[in-house]
């Protein structure tokens, strides 16, 4: 388990992370999310003890960092897979960690076929491609086999069979019991992996919270029911703190009913359904209004008639 407790870190006049706290589970993935410049890259260095906190505290398994006598094999970690010695193996990279930390070289085969780079395995890192530069960072975070994880967009760059492979691989750590931290930037993918989210803005917490709770507080739940008897439906449906609104003709939009209730309700006074659909946002949308205000650049939005009038009267001119 990681855990932060008012963890703070400023460089000079400048707060990068600001009084955060949260916890990552073991048993869960958690979604650690935030826009460029959040602070999320000095959090995660603050875990490991790369950085020190200006103010508060952060553990793992209970202790410090500095604490743990063989730190690979109590938290394995990819932030950057490019910090590699180009003119090693990916074996003989792997071996120099093994020794250092105590780990037998069975363990090193083991990740190797795990990471699905056999057959790259004697061949100089600095020639990875950057999905195989992905595959052995990965590699090293597990070598230690270790009850936490934390991986810092361990998608990036590989293909869709690698991106499958990942999704797998955290889903089966998470169900073993181990405690896995999750940085990325693609919402799509942190929506099927995750369970918890935790996301920060400008070093601050903005979001403490489940996958499920997140994008329907954003959508406003709410289901959409289609019926040739809609004008029925919505009078079986009535009732305090229900709100009922029309799209279409046989079209309800319900609120303070769930799916369950409703079908239920439709099932016991013969109504025929043809669509019963819980209504969310996507997980991306959401981030993306929760964190509108936070963001440290901000792209123009996109006009393309005014744009190409512009573009006309520089000609012109």
């Amino acid at each position: 388990m990681i855990e932060a407790r008012e963890l703070t870190k400023r460089y000079g006049d400048k707060t990068v992370v600001d009084n955060l706290s949260f916890t990552v589970k073991p048993g869960e993935v958690t979604g650690f999310l935030g826009p460029n410049g959040a602070g999320k890259s000095t959090t995660m260095r603050m875990i490991v003890g790369l950085d020190s906190p200006t103010k508060g505290s952060v553990t793992v398994g209970g202790r410090s960092y500095a604490k743990h006598v063989a730190p690979l094999q109590e938290i394995g970690t990819l932030l950057e897979a490019k910090s590699v010695h180009p003119g090693r193996s990916a074996f003989n990279h792997l071996m120099a960690l093994a020794r250092t930390h105590g780990i037998p070289r069975r363990r090193v085969n083991e990740v190797i076929e795990l990471a699905g780079l056999t057959s790259v395995a004697d061949k100089r890192v600095g020639a990875f491609s950057l999905g195989m530069g992905q595959r052995l960072g990965i590699a090293s975070a597990l070598l230690g086999d270790p009850a936490i994880i934390m991986l810092d967009e361990p998608v990036n760059g590989l293909d869709p069979e690698g991106v499958l492979w990942v999704r797998t691989l955290l889903r089966r750590l998470a169900d073993e019991g181990r405690a896995v931290m999750l940085s990325s930037h693609l919402m799509s993918e942190t929506a099927l992996i995750a369970d918890h989210l935790v996301i920060i803005g400008r070093g601050r917490l903005l979001a403490d919270t489940t996958v499920d709770d997140f994008t329907r507080e954003a959508g406003g739940g709410g289901v959409k029911v289609a019926s040739v008897e809609a004008t029925r439906l919505r009078s079986l449906l009535a009732g305090p703190d229900v709100v009922i609104t029309s799209s279409a003709g046989e079209e309800l939009q319900v609120t303070g009913r769930d799916a369950r209730e409703i079908g239920a309700i439709a099932a016991q006074h013969g109504v025929p359904l043809y669509e019963l659909t819980p209504q969310a946002v996507s997980l991306e949308a959401a981030f993306m209004e929760l964190t509108r205000d936070v963001v440290e650049y901000q792209s123009a939005p996109a006009d393309t008639e005014a744009h190409t009038e512009a573009h006309t009267e520089r000609k012109a001119a």
